[in-house]
C-alpha cells in the first residue's frame, strides 16, 4: 500500500538539479586537473580553480543531504542518494588531496604517464556526468546507464596500469639515486590513481540505482 501511496505522490525532482551541478563541478575539476598536469606558470593557477570547485561542490552536497531530511518523497533510495552524492564528492575532495601534494613540493613538471592519468580522469568524470541526468527516468535509460558505469570500470582499469607502470619507471629513474623524487612521484600516481578509484565508486553507485529501480 505504501508503494502505491508513493508513487502517486509528487517527487523531489530537485536532487536531479543539484546532482548534475555537481557533475559538472567535478568535470570541471578534473579538466583543472588534467591542464595543472601539463606543468608550467600554469600549475599554481589550476591549483587554485580546484580548490575553488571542490569548495562549491562541498555546498552542494550539503544542499543535498539537507534536502534528503526534508523531503517527505525522494526519487529513489535514500540512503542511494547519500552515497551517491557523497562518492561523487569524495573524487574531487580526492583532486584537492592531489593538489595539497603538488604545493607542499612545489611541483611544476609532471611524467606523461601523469598526464594520460589527467586524461583517464576526465573522460571518467565527463562518463558519470552523462549518466547522472539519465537517472531521472532510470527505467528508460537503464540499458545506457549500465554501459557508461561499464566504461567508467573500464577507464579504472587503464589508470591502474598506468599507476604500476609510472611506479616502475619512477624506481628505475630515481630508485636508487634520488629517494626524494621517487617518494613525491610515487604519491602523486597514488592520488591520481585514487581519483579514478573514486569515479568506480560512483558507476558502482549508479549501477546498484540502476538494479534496485528497474
Amino acid at each position: 500500500m505504501l508503494g502505491w501511496f508513493q508513487a502517486l505522490m509528487p517527487r523531489e525532482d530537485k536532487f536531479f538539479d543539484l546532482f548534475a551541478e555537481h557533475s559538472r563541478t567535478v568535470v570541471a575539476g578534473a579538466e583543472a586537473l588534467q591542464k595543472l598536469l601539463a606543468g608550467g606558470e600554469g600549475v599554481e593557477r589550476y591549483c587554485r580553480e580546484i580548490i575553488e570547485l571542490e569548495n562549491q561542490a562541498d555546498a552542494i552536497t550539503a544542499k543535498v543531504l539537507t534536502a534528503v531530511h526534508k523531503s517527505f518523497i525522494t526519487p529513489f533510495d535514500r540512503g542511494d542518494i547519500k552515497d551517491l552524492i557523497q562518492s561523487m564528492d569524495d573524487a574531487i575532495d580526492m583532486m584537492r588531496k592531489t593538489v595539497k601534494t603538488v604545493t607542499l613540493f612545489e611541483q611544476k613538471s609532471f611524467d606523461p604517464k601523469m598526464q594520460e592519468m589527467g586524461a583517464l580522469i576526465v573522460q571518467a568524470a565527463r562518463l558519470n556526468a552523462e549518466a547522472i541526468p539519465l537517472l531521472n527516468k532510470v527505467g528508460t535509460h537503464a540499458a545506457r546507464l549500465q554501459a557508461l558505469a561499464e566504461e567508467v570500470m573500464r577507464v579504472e582499469g587503464r589508470a591502474d596500469e598506468l599507476h604500476e607502470a609510472g611506479l616502475k619507471d619512477l624506481y628505475h629513474r630515481h630508485g636508487k639515486s634520488d629517494p626524494m623524487a621517487y617518494m613525491i612521484g610515487s604519491e602523486i600516481y597514488g592520488e591520481l590513481e585514487k581519483v579514478c578509484d573514486r569515479f568506480e565508486d560512483v558507476a558502482n553507485e549508479i549501477s546498484g540505482i540502476v538494479i534496485e529501480n528497474v
